[in-house]
């Protein structure tokens, strides 16, 4: 079972998007049966079959064996991923695209640079799992806290300067076997968590 699944098929978004379909998928984080599955969250098990047999069609879960109970074989199905997210890609050409952005200090501009890393590196991690290879990445998420918006902008003067440094020393276009890579770096407020005031 995979981590996380980046969804780029319309129709198994709106699949796994459905709330009855959501939730069949957080049940099977262990392989179950229709039958144990449709006690667990209270709809019949013909119900719940129609459900994964969709579910199934767009490889959002997957069989996990049988089980033998009583004189009947009860086939188990089992989520392909303990999390999904949706790829921006699903929704087309009205997908957010940070090239019809004009500010790229926005909030829009940002979310559009995110949905471009969700449906790129998601391409991307389908393909080397096809191929059964790993994909290098880098991911660097942390904190920080300003005490002043004069700083803020120190901050980010630093920072803009600190990467411009290091793409010109390592940025190579000579080399035709080479590998560009894109480097997101992204800053907004935190969230408060619940109870923070």
């Amino acid at each position: 079972m995979l981590e996380v699944e980046v969804i780029a098929d319309p129709a198994a978004a709106v699949s796994a998007l459905d709330p009855i379909r959501g939730r069949l998928l957080a049940e099977l984080t262990e392989p179950a049966s229709a039958a144990a599955l449709a006690s667990r969250v209270g709809l019949p098990r013909q119900k719940v079959n129609y459900h994964l047999r969709a579910l199934e069609d767009h490889h959002l879960v997957e069989a996990a064996g049988e089980r033998r109970w009583g004189g009947l074989t009860e086939r188990l199905l089992v989520a392909t991923a303990s999390s999904y997210v949706v790829s921006p890609g699903a929704l087309g050409p009205v997908a957010a695209d940070p090239g019809r952005s004009v500010d790229r200090l926005s909030a829009s501009y940002l979310i559009a640079v995110a949905a471009r890393t969700v449906r790129e590196v998601g391409d991307l991690w389908r393909t080397a799992r096809d191929k059964r290879k790993r994909l290098a990445t880098l991911s660097i998420d942390t904190a920080v806290t300003f005490r002043s918006a004069a700083d803020r902008a120190a901050f980010t003067d630093d920072l803009s300067r600190a990467v411009t440094e290091l793409v010109a020393r390592y940025h190579d276009e000579s080399d035709p076997h080479g590998r560009t890579h894109r480097v997101v770096l992204a800053a907004y407020p935190k969230p408060k968590a619940k109870g923070d005031q």
